[in-house]
């Protein structure tokens, strides 16, 4: 019985860390540092207002457009 709880605490962890590590990947994949390009705006699902250099909507909305 020990080794049953021991195994399924040690499958548990590399279970728990192996979705800490994705979801820090996909947390870093899109910086809001760095300013979208009009395609990355567009491809984020929104639109590019050219006379404020502002994407609307989607995954950019808000950010200057390079």
């Amino acid at each position: 019985m020990r080794i049953r709880r021991i195994l399924a605490a040690v499958i548990a962890t590399a279970a728990l860390a192996g979705l800490g590590l994705t979801g820090a990947a996909t947390a870093t994949a899109a910086s809001p540092a760095e300013s979208p390009t009009p395609g990355e705006c567009e491809k984020g699902g929104g639109t590019v207002d050219f006379a404020t250099n502002l994407c609307r909507g989607g995954t950019y909305n808000g950010q200057m457009v390079d």
